[in-house]
């Protein structure tokens, strides 16, 4: 994983707005948007846009980069009925964005499957795995310089299953699947670009969703969304290193933990919490404001160390290169809210605007 990036890209989409509580279709909304940030410049600047199909259904990282900056990928779970402009519905849609392209620019555009949500790049960048919630399965890709090319799909479960997310180990061997339909985590085995299903699926909590990996391939974490009843969830610790792999920890992070992501050097993990944001101003569960929670992770022990205020319906996070600065994604608010961090306390610096509503944010190699 690359510990000397430069940009994060942010998925935006236009389409779906938050009102009171209910995801509703924007009228005439502007297109899907990728916006390429600049990390190296003080504020945290958009250098590029392109408009590109994206959704906020699922996690958020329906975005991947490649570890050379050199490409994006972006999925789109959802589109416009074209039948009906009023209604959301399911899409499988695939594209591959140039970032070395001046200005970057869309390259390719593939089928994935239904759904299609979380993304991950192995190290190696000669892979590329497409998590397919609406059913069941996983697109497997391969890639080489810069074209993508389909190499079929796993079963991971039946269609309730609900694939959200994949993250790959450093060593580019295992890959480590959420399943926030039955709850369940499924470990992939890796050579080359074959891919495989193992028979190894255990659990960690409600509804994993987010999940990411130390730098070292040791651990995992994972972020459950609960049942969405108001009650404080869950981050889990899983250690990769057992034979099996399993569920180590688990500390309270919130309600609702959307996002979930690790440092680069793999000491801090930062969690977006929803706090009720996305819920009706009539919800006892109601809460104008979400949260982002800083803990620390010592051998397989998560410490909270810090925490902020953050906007509505927030979405994914990312962290600079040296993990002094995180930005947090706001769907409501449409903005990125960036914050400097000194290993004890959040303070927020500035904002982003962002075309659409912050969907999902990576970087390198992440």
């Amino acid at each position: 994983m690359s510990t000397s990036y430069r940009l994060a890209v942010s998925a935006n989409d236009a389409k779906v707005q938050m009102v009171n509580g209910a995801t509703r279709a924007v009228s005439n909304p502007a297109p899907d948007s990728v916006s390429v940030i600049d990390l190296t410049r003080t504020p945290p600047t958009i250098i590029a846009q392109v408009e590109v199909p994206t959704s906020v259904a699922g996690p958020p990282y329906a975005v991947a980069v490649t570890p050379d900056e050199s490409l994006a990928l972006v999925s789109a779970a959802t589109r416009v009925d074209p039948a009906d402009a009023n209604k959301i519905i399911p899409h499988n849609v695939l594209s591959v964005i140039d970032l070395t392209a001046n200005p970057p620019r869309v390259i390719q555009t593939l089928e994935a499957g239904m759904g299609a949500s979380g993304i991950s790049i192995n190290p190696a960048a000669t892979l590329a795995l497409v998590c397919n919630r609406g059913e069941g399965t996983i697109s497997v890709f391969t890639l080489a310089g810069k074209t993508l090319t389909p190499a079929g799909k796993l079963s991971i479960g039946d269609a309730t299953s609900s694939p959200s997310h994949v993250v790959i180990t450093p060593d580019g061997k295992r890959a480590l699947v959420t399943r926030d339909g039955d709850h369940g985590l499924t470990l992939l085995r890796i050579e080359g670009t074959t891919v495989d299903v193992t028979d190894r699926t255990f659990y960690a909590g409600f509804r994993p969703y987010g999940a990411d990996i130390t730098p070292d391939g040791a651990l995992a974490v994972v972020a459950c969304m609960g049942r969405g009843q108001g009650d404080v969830d869950t981050v889990s610790v899983v250690d990769l290193r057992l034979n099996p792999p399993r569920t180590v920890n688990t500390v309270s992070a919130g309600t609702t933990p959307e996002g979930v992501k690790l440092s680069a050097d793999g000491r801090w993990c930062a969690v977006v919490a929803q706090e009720g944001s996305n819920r009706p101003t009539t919800s006892p569960f109601h809460n104008p404001r979400g949260k982002l929670v800083l803990f620390e992770l010592k051998g397989t022990q998560l410490t909270r160390v810090a925490e902020a205020p953050i906007g509505g319906w927030s979405q994914g996070v990312a962290f600079s290169a040296d993990g002094r600065m995180l930005l947090v994604q706001n769907m409501i608010e449409r903005d990125i809210q960036v914050f400097a961090f000194d290993g004890g306390t959040l303070r927020e610096t500035s904002r982003i605007p962002l075309a659409g509503g912050g969907a999902a944010i990576r970087t390198a190699g992440r």
